[in-house]
C-alpha cells in the first residue's frame, strides 16, 4: 500500500533545517536529517500560496549553483527522491532539471542526468516542453549547450537561438514549407541568442524583420538590445529594424 507523501510548510522547523542543509550543500547535515526522517527525500515543502517543492527542487531553486551537486543529488536519489517529480500547484510541471536549466547550472544538469533524470521531461514554464525549452527560453546558453551535448532533442527555435546553422539548413532543404513568416519566431530567437549568421540566413528565407513575439510584444531588435548583443543590434538597425511598443 502506497504511503502518503510528507508535506511540510516552509516555516516548519524540519523544512527550515532541510532547506538550510541544501542551500549550503552540506552533505553531512543532509544525511543526518534523512537518517532521522527518511521521508524528507520525497517530501513536499509548501509556501503560503499553496505551491510545493521537493527537496531536489529546493536544491535546484534560483539562483542555483549550490555546492556539492553530485553528492547532494546522489544522497537524495539513493534515499528515494523522484528525480523527475514536478512542482506542485505552480502553474507548470517543471522537474528539478528544468530549474537547473533555467539557472544555467551546468554542474547540476550533469549531476541530475548522471543520476537518471529524464532529459526530455515535459513541463517547462516556457511552453510545457523539455528542460532545453527552459534553458533557451530564459537565455541560459551554457545550460542549453550542455543539454544539447548530452543528447537533448532540438527544435528549429532552439537551433536558431544556439546558432546551429547546419541542422537549420537541413530542415529548410527537406521542407520547402519552412519559409516566410514560419521562420519569424526562430529569427527572433536567433536575435535573442546573438546568432548573427543564423539571423541573416533566416531573414534571407523570409523571416519577418520586426516580428513581435506574442508572449512579450518584443521585436527582434528589442530582445537583442535587452540581451546586450551589440553586433546584432547594429546589424538590425542598419537593416531597418524597429522597436516594438513593449520597448517603450
Amino acid at each position: 500500500m502506497a504511503t502518503s507523501r510528507l508535506t511540510l510548510r516552509a516555516d516548519d522547523p524540519l523544512a527550515l533545517e532541510l532547506t538550510a542543509a541544501l542551500a549550503r550543500g552540506d552533505t553531512g547535515r543532509l544525511e543526518r536529517l534523512l537518517t532521522r526522517e527518511p521521508a524528507l527525500a520525497h517530501c513536499v515543502v509548501t509556501n503560503d500560496k499553496g505551491g510545493g517543492r521537493t527537496a531536489l527542487h529546493l536544491f535546484a531553486d534560483w539562483p542555483g549553483h549550490r555546492p556539492n551537486p553530485v553528492a547532494i543529488v546522489g544522497i537524495l536519489a539513493a534515499a528515494g527522491a523522484d528525480l523527475n517529480a514536478p512542482g506542485i500547484a505552480m502553474g507548470h510541471r517543471e522537474a528539478p532539471l528544468h530549474w537547473a536549466a533555467s539557472n544555467d547550472d551546468v554542474a547540476l544538469i550533469d549531476a541530475l542526468l548522471d543520476a537518471g533524470a529524464d532529459l526530455e521531461r515535459k513541463g517547462s514554464s516556457i511552453n510545457g516542453g523539455s528542460p532545453l525549452c527552459s534553458a533557451v527560453g530564459y537565455g541560459q546558453w551554457h545550460g542549453a549547450r550542455r543539454l544539447v551535448a548530452r543528447g537533448a532533442r532540438t527544435e528549429l527555435w532552439h537551433e536558431a537561438a544556439l546558432g546551429l546553422i547546419e541542422p537549420i539548413r537541413r530542415r529548410l532543404e527537406a521542407d520547402p514549407s519552412l519559409r516566410g513568416k514560419t521562420l519569424s519566431g526562430p529569427f527572433w530567437n536567433a536575435c535573442h541568442g546573438g546568432q548573427l549568421a543564423t539571423m541573416q540566413y533566416l531573414l534571407s528565407h523570409g523571416a519577418e524583420l520586426n516580428w513581435p513575439a506574442p508572449w512579450s510584444g518584443q521585436t527582434p531588435l528589442d530582445v537583442a538590445e535587452r540581451a546586450g548583443h551589440r553586433d546584432v543590434v547594429a546589424w538590425l538597425i542598419d537593416n531597418g529594424a524597429s522597436r516594438g511598443a513593449a520597448a517603450g
